[in-house]
């Protein structure tokens, strides 16, 4: 057999892809259990859709301009020559799902919500790998101010009950078909007065997506932006009506936010409403935002959290247009923001019973031993592939069980148990058939739980 030399970066995962190793992976589980509690109890439904989709459908809603579609999708052909990319964002394959299921025939509004994996080619950095996670809830069907404040509030609880206290809003309206030709036009005249000291990707946005001019990174960009045109002073009356009701909606749930009049977002498909969380309950204008930081961290701060409304995005797709409102968690993010503010969201329960088996015979009976404690609802631990009794203990001790069931050879074959006290070191031998009950009126008469340990 040839030998093979595999080069070290051959045991490395792909640039901007990581591992979620044991312990960040209980920070993840925490986060979308609570983000799908939360959701349930507010009436989205869950919903997965594909990695792959077909490249047109990014392309016709993303637009060929947008960063997303030149840049960052990975788009690979089939054998059979068809198309497709990883999905780069949740909302265009669920507006997929939602017409080729018919669920516009279903009640209105449809309630929908995600979580899983996306695919976005950028340079790694704090806060950006080119797998990331999101959770996202979804309203179709409304196109009322109310479905926006619902899926701000709904992030906002989660941030809260997974232990993000401080967070702070931002918000802008982009306004409708109606009235943001007029805010394009001025929007182009001002930076064309100023093109000489735009960035090289601007001087290209000027021409085919001028609102993108806002979201540009490039510092000199960011100061041109501050005496640029704001949308909040073109909308029409209908626009401006909606989002004085999201901003009252908000005032009254006490959800902390900034008025940002030059946030625009990545994406092309959004009308209307537009917002992202970000750490922190500071006015973002005394913490040198023109610059993009946190005078706390000398960091550019990332949003945890984005979305807004995208009541032409099913026009864009060929179908009849359906209001619709969304926003994503960031999980990524979410996690490195909980660990670093060294957050001990979940307590990993300790185990109320330890099972320790020595020798072959009892090694082979300890498995169906173990499956009847489950079955029991027995919070319950074993070291199978460990042997020797000091060192089981030793384990049984740093887990904080209450207490260990030993199985020896003649233990096995006299179909023997013995359950030791781990608090007063006492122990009994008792029958097998006898182990659930005796377990039952031990917890019992201690007051505990079978689902729970020491403390």
């Amino acid at each position: 057999m040839p030998e093979y030399k595999f080069k070290k970066d051959f045991l490395r995962t792909p640039k901007g892809t990581r591992d979620i190793l044991p312990h960040d992976f209980l920070y993840w589980q925490f986060v979308q259990q609570k983000a799908e509690e939360i959701g349930r109890a507010y009436g989205f439904q869950p919903i997965r859709t594909p990695h792959i989709e077909k490249t047109e459908l990014f392309t016709a809603t993303l637009g060929e301009s947008s960063d997303v579609v030149e840049k960052q999708m990975y788009t690979f052909r089939t054998r059979g020559g068809d198309s497709l990319v990883l999905r780069p964002e949740g909302t265009i394959p669920i507006i997929r799902a939602y017409f080729e299921h018919g669920m516009h025939t279903w009640p209105q509004p449809v309630m929908l919500y995600y979580s899983g994996s996306f695919f976005r080619h950028e340079s790694p950095q704090r806060g950006r790998f080119r797998e990331f996670g999101q959770f996202g809830c979804e309203i179709i069907g409304e196109e009322a101010g109310i479905a926006d404040a619902l899926v701000i509030w709904v992030i906002s609880l989660i941030f809260q009950e997974i232990g993000i206290k401080s967070y702070l809003v931002h918000v802008n309206t982009l306004g409708d078909k109606e009235c943001r030709p007029e805010y394009r036009r001025d929007l182009v005249a001002y930076y064309r007065r100023k093109v000489n000291s735009l960035c090289k990707d601007c001087h290209r946005r000027l021409k085919t997506n001028p609102l993108r001019l806002l979201d540009c990174k490039n510092p000199n960009c960011i100061d041109l932006k501050a005496e640029a045109p704001q949308m909040v002073n073109y909308a029409c009356s209908s626009c401006k009506a909606h989002f004085k009701t999201v901003l009252e909606f908000l005032d009254e749930l006490g959800i902390p936010y900034y008025l940002n009049p030059y946030l625009v977002r990545g994406l092309d498909y959004y009308s209307r409403t537009v917002f992202e969380f970000f750490r922190g309950d500071k006015n973002p204008s005394s913490l040198g935002e023109s610059k993009g930081e946190d005078q706390n961290t000398d960091k550019k701060d990332l949003a945890l959290a984005s979305g807004g409304r995208y009541d032409y995005l099913a026009e864009a797709l060929g179908e009849k247009m359906v209001a619709g409102v969304g926003g994503s968690i960031g999980l990524d993010r979410v996690v490195e923001e909980l660990r670093a503010q060294k957050a001990k969201p979940f307590k990993e329960k300790a185990p109320s019973i330890f099972l320790i088996q020595l020798g072959p015979q009892a090694q082979r009976k300890s498995f169906l031993l173990f499956e009847d404690l489950r079955k029991a609802k027995f919070n319950i631990a074993q070291p199978f592939s460990k042997d020797g009794l000091r060192s089981q203990l030793q384990l049984a001790d740093k887990r904080g069980a209450t207490w260990v069931l030993i199985v020896g050879q003649k233990e096995a074959l006299d179909a023997k148990i013995i359950v030791r006290d781990m608090a007063s070191g006492a122990q009994e031998t008792i029958l097998q058939n006898k182990l659930l009950d005796y377990l039952k009126k031990k917890i019992s008469t201690r007051g505990g739980s079978a689902l729970g340990g020491k403390k």
